[in-house]
């Protein structure tokens, strides 16, 4: 039978609850009675340890207890903290070695997510972690500035590891990255924002999936920033970055700001854009990764929303209350990103997103952690043509490395000019397509694979995800 689903933040304000969902829908700022409002979190930026020039991240994934609402505390999973996990930061070209020490009481394992790396490094349901062991991702940095994230794959269970609490973001930065003048003050004018929905039953996370939750996606009624609720974020007037991460199982989220503002995006999952891309609506499918910049110089005193038009709630407040101490002006170029000429594309591999009651397939076919789908050659240019045939969206994700956008229903026209640069997530809606030009660079294992599925966690877990090889 079909769960029902019901919203119950706490027994004392379930019929408020009910009526807005808590998460300021309708317009309105005010959180409901019983949320525990507070400033935006940043969440912590982690010191790596360094040993004989390897950069150490200790990492503890932990339950943990958040205060989520006001004298309730939420059971949660996290990372060094009591939700979600601290921010890596690291540089090109530095030798790492993150540090997982898993305290969960079951199995887990971290990925991560972006990240261009070995496939024994990679995290995925191939390197487990049993309880109470660490196991170390440890590889060289080797790609251009960007804002990735770790989060766990842990084989038919990544969807509620993640609901729990698991995940936390890596920024990458380069010797290009340091010269452009963008804000760059972590937590003052260079924010991380991760997204999130989720249900509560009297003050609990809750996450137990029906039949058609699993079809369509298990998503929340309650919106969360950095794993609060409706937080205000106190701002300067002057420009401000945004790194945003639609950390959600399965929501879409069509972000704006509710005065009509316009922003510019300037990085996409992998890498800066190469010039800054205006809008005032930005799309983001789950997994996936945006830098914008807004201008808010002309502002001070003024109270903003970052709103999310698709449900109509609101994620957070801006209380630009501060006046600069420091400026930046936004550069018109960012970076040249490499291109690949798809007239050289070696191949084309077609992959077809199917799937009914609830069990998912790619190419008429369900993950089997014990079979191959496809064996990739190192340095080959390939095309990817992935196919949405379900009247439910998907999206689409490939881990060792990055793609471009060629096509999308079959033109080059209908790729917007914030999705042409590196990606490793595109969204594919019902009955849609795309095209992508990528190259497997740098690592070759014939015998550990890289994972390729659909990010929304409720559709991977139900069999839509797939691996290959790369080879020389």
């Amino acid at each position: 039978m079909m769960k029902r689903r019901e919203f119950l933040a706490l027994s004392s304000v379930a019929a408020l609850c009910i009526v807005t969902g808590c998460g300021g829908g309708g317009g309105s700022s005010t959180p409901a009675s019983g949320i525990k409002s507070k400033a935006l979190p940043i969440p912590e930026l982690l010191n790596p340890t360094d040993k004989e020039g390897i950069k150490h991240y200790d990492l503890n994934v932990q339950k943990a207890k958040h205060d989520f609402f006001s004298g309730t505390q939420t059971d949660t999973f996290a990372i060094n903290s009591t939700y979600l996990g601290p921010t890596l930061l690291m540089q090109n070209g530095d030798i790492v070695s993150i540090n997982y020490k898993n305290n969960l009481g079951e199995a887990v394992t971290m990925h991560g997510h972006g990240m261009h790396l070995p496939p024994s490094m990679d995290g995925t349901a191939h390197q487990p972690i049993p309880a109470g062991t660490t196991w170390s991702a440890r590889y060289t940095v080797n790609q251009k500035a960007c804002t990735n994230w770790y989060h766990p794959h842990t084989m038919d269970k990544t969807a509620e590891h993640v609901y729990k609490g698991l995940a936390g973001l890596i920024i990458i930065e380069d010797s290009e990255s340091k010269t452009l003048d963008l804000p760059n003050r972590y937590g003052i004018d260079d924010i991380p924002l991760i997204l999130q929905d989720r249900n509560f039953n009297n003050g609990q996370i809750d996450y137990d999936p029906g039949m058609r939750d699993i079809m369509h996606g298990y998503t929340g009624d309650v919106f969360i920033v950095n794993g609060a609720i409706e937080p205000t974020l106190d701002a300067e007037a002057k420009e401000i970055r945004f790194r945003i991460l639609n950390g959600s199982n399965s929501s879409i989220y069509e972000l704006g700001f509710s005065d009509g503002r316009s922003f510019k995006q300037i990085a996409t999952d992998n890498a800066f854009l190469e010039s800054p891309v205006e809008m005032t609506r930005l799309l983001l499918s789950p997994a996936e990764r945006a830098e914008i910049v807004v201008d808010l110089s002309n502002a001070l005193n003024q109270r903003i929303l970052l709103k999310e038009f698709r449900h109509g709630k609101d994620f957070m407040t801006i209380n630009v209350s501060q006046s600069a101490t420091a400026e930046t002006t936004l550069p018109q170029h960012l970076t040249a990103l490499e291109k690949y000429d798809p007239s050289t594309a070696v191949r084309t591999r077609p992959f077809v997103l199917s799937g009914m009651m609830g069990s998912f397939e790619i190419n008429g076919k369900s993950m089997d952690i014990n079979r191959i789908d496809e064996v990739v050659p190192l340095g080959d240019v390939e095309i990817w043509e992935i196919s949405n045939d379900m009247m439910v969206d998907h999206n689409f994700h490939i881990h060792a490395t990055h793609f471009m956008l060629i096509e999308r229903n079959g033109s080059r026209e209908n790729v917007s000019a914030n999705e042409r640069g590196y990606k490793d997530v595109v969204y594919i809606p019902a009955n849609e397509s795309v095209k992508f030009i990528v190259k497997m660079t740098d690592y070759a294992d014939a015998k550990v694979p890289y994972m390729y599925h659909c990010h929304f966690l409720e559709h991977e877990d139900a069999g839509m995800m797939g691996q290959f090889v790369v080879t020389v």
